[in-house]
C-alpha cells in the first residue's frame, strides 16, 4: 500500500444540501497539540460502530482503575498495535495511550457540551447485512494463503513504510519533529492493518462511511429545528491521517445520503 500525503490541516467536505463536514487529520494512541485541535463545531461522528462506542468508554474506566493496563496488553500481543506502541513510546509526545485519547476526549467533551451535543456512530453494526457481508469478504482475504505468509515480513515492511512516509508528512509550524515521527510511524501501521484490503473492499467501505457521514450531517441539520446561520451546521469528523485522502475522495464523489440518527 502506497503512503497518502500526510497532511495536518483539517479537510473540509461543503455539502451541497448544506452545512459541512470538518474532517480532522489526528494520529492514533497520541494526544494531540492543543493549537492543532478543532475547536468551532456543532456535532461529533466517530468512524466507529455504536458498540465500539461503548467499548471506548469501557477501556478508559479500565484504565482509571488499573492504569496502562491496555498498553501493556498492547505490548506484549506481538501484533501490529504493539508495534504502534513500542515505535511511539520512543518519541518526545503526549503518548502513547489506550483508549485513543483523542476519540475518548472528543466524545467526553461532545457529551457534556452545550447539554449534549450530537454524536453518530458511522460504521454500520453487526446486525447490517450488507456491512456483515464486507466483514465477512475482508475476513476471506485476511486468510487467505498469500496474506498468512506475507506476516513473515511484517519488520521489513513496518519499516519500509516509514521511511516512505517520511517525504509524505506535510510541514507545520505546530509540529515538532518527534510528532512528525509519531506521523510515520502511524503509517506504517495503518498501511500494515490495510494490507489485506482490497481496493474493491476500501471503496465499498469509504463509499458507506461517506454516505453516513454525510446522513450524520443531514440528521444534524434538523437538529435545533433546523435553526442555523447560513452556512449551516458542522459536523467533527477525526480521521486517522493516512486515511483523510481517501475518505475526502469519497465524500467528494459520494451522491447518496444514508439515514442515520444520533446515538
Amino acid at each position: 500500500m502506497r503512503v497518502p500525503e500526510l497532511r495536518w490541516e483539517p479537510s473540509v467536505f461543503h455539502d451541497p444540501n448544506g452545512g459541512s463536514v470538518l474532517l480532522w487529520p489526528y494520529l492514533p494512541c497520541i494526544r494531540m497539540p492543543a493549537k492543532m485541535r478543532p475547536r468551532v463545531w456543532d456535532g461529533l461522528a466517530l468512524l466507529s460502530s455504536a458498540d465500539e462506542l461503548i467499548s471506548l468508554k469501557e477501556e478508559e474506566e479500565q484504565d482509571k482503575s488499573s492504569p496502562g493496563v491496555h498498553m501493556e496488553s498492547a505490548l506484549a500481543s506481538g501484533t501490529t498495535l504493539g508495534m504502534l506502541v513500542r515505535d511511539l513510546s520512543e518519541l518526545d509526545i503526549e503518548g502513547p495511550s489506550i483508549p485513543d485519547p483523542e476519540r475518548i476526549r472528543l466524545l467526553r467533551h461532545a457529551e457534556n457540551s452545550r447539554g449534549g451535543m450530537p454524536i453518530y456512530a458511522i460504521e454500520p453494526g453487526i446486525d447490517d447485512p450488507e456491512w456483515a457481508d464486507w466483514q465477512s469478504r475482508w475476513a476471506d482475504e485476511q486468510v487467505r494463503f498469500r496474506n498468512l505468509l506475507a506476516t513473515l515480513g511484517r519488520s521489513r515492511r513496518w519499516s519500509k513504510a516509514r521511511k516512505e512516509a517520511i517525504a509524505r508528512v506535510s510541514h507545520s509550524k505546530l509540529v515538532s519533529p518527534d510528532l512528525g515521527a509519531a506521523s510515520t510511524v502511524c503509517a506504517a501501521w495503518w498501511a500494515e492493518e490495510s494490507m489485506c484490503l482490497t481496493t474493491e473492499l476500501v471503496f465499498e467501505r469509504d463509499s458507506r462511511f461517506s454516505s453516513r457521514i454525510r446522513g450524520a450531517l443531514s440528521n444534524l441539520r434538523d437538529e435545533q429545528g433546523g435553526d442555523w446561520d447560513e452556512d449551516g451546521p458542522t459536523l467533527l469528523v477525526p480521521v486517522q491521517q493516512a486515511q483523510v485522502s481517501s475518505l475526502q475522495n469519497s465524500l467528494i464523489a459520494c451522491d447518496s445520503v444514508e439515514t442515520l440518527e444520533r446515538e
